[in-house]
């Protein structure tokens, strides 16, 4: 008899145990505010507007996904390198800040079902003699360090055995790099290249071509092991596909037909 009660009350326990224990999306719930680190300096997608507010596509998806949770969102301003960093040590709850969804990062933190597609395109200068991929090799280029595309860069200099790979902390020292002549060259999105070349922030930027690189697919991250969260994430990324609010929000940054977001016999 004893046994039994022992072990009815050991079960109890640890049931009780479980039910108290709260995961992240509880606490972003309870907490009244979901902190989304955004990058600020990657136009459309994340930028500042003439009054210093945050805008971009990634703003806009951020402010959808407190909207749905019923909280308010705040913004964690994050260059490229600091986007896994904000979420490891706490100041960001979710990232929402075109994060390649690659295995080695899958190490550290937890990805959606990807939320947007880019491809890639050569932004040079006028007169650095760049008019193509291939005419990259024996010039000095750069990128953002760890990025998708910066990875792949590096590795093109190496194969071509020709030319200098410079890594830069942001894209807009990329941008200032390339105006002042630094580099000759960069490989960037082409929503990016785009709209940098649009705005003449920088003068006398050009698209010089396609990049050969594999669609860059991102997701929303958190960590690894808020598995409630992320699968709340992969829901919303699939109502906002679904009810049409992703390609609202493509029309509004970028213009044009919103690029699918899955591989066949992968996603669906």
């Amino acid at each position: 008899m004893k046994k039994i009660y022992f072990a009815t009350a050991s079960l109890a326990a640890l049931l009780a145990t479980g039910a108290a224990q709260a995961d992240k999306l509880d606490d972003i719930i309870a907490s009244g505010t979901l902190r989304c680190a955004v990058v600020l300096d990657f136009p459309p997608m994340g930028s500042r507007d003439a009054d210093n507010n945050p805008v971009g596509f990634d703003v806009d998806y951020c402010n959808d996904l407190a909207a749905a949770l019923g909280v308010t969102p705040e913004y964690v301003e994050t260059p490229f390198p600091d986007r896994i960093p904000a979420l490891v040590s706490g100041r960001a709850d979710v990232g929402v800040a075109s994060t390649s969804d690659t295995l080695e990062r899958a190490k550290t933190i937890g990805f959606s079902i990807p939320y947007f597609a880019f491809t890639n395109v050569v932004l040079t200068r006028e007169g650095a003699g760049v008019d193509n991929f291939e005419g990259m090799s024996g010039h000095v280029v750069g990128s953002v360090a760890g990025t998708f595309e910066g990875i792949k860069l590096e590795e093109n200099i190496k194969a071509w055995g020709a030319g200098e790979f410079r890594p830069y902390q942001s894209q807009a020292d990329v941008f200032l790099a390339l105006s002042q002549g630094q580099i000759d060259a960069t490989v960037v999105t082409s929503t990016v290249a785009s709209a940098i070349v649009a705005s003449g922030q920088y003068e006398g930027l050009k698209i010089a071509g396609d990049a050969p690189y594999p669609i860059d697919y991102v997701s929303l991250i958190s960590l690894r092991e808020e598995q409630g969260l992320i699968n709340y994430l992969n829901l919303f990324v699939n109502q906002q596909v679904r009810s049409g609010r992703y390609q609202e929000l493509y029309d509004k940054w970028v213009g044009g037909t919103a690029p699918g977001l899955t591989i066949d016999g992968v996603y669906r």
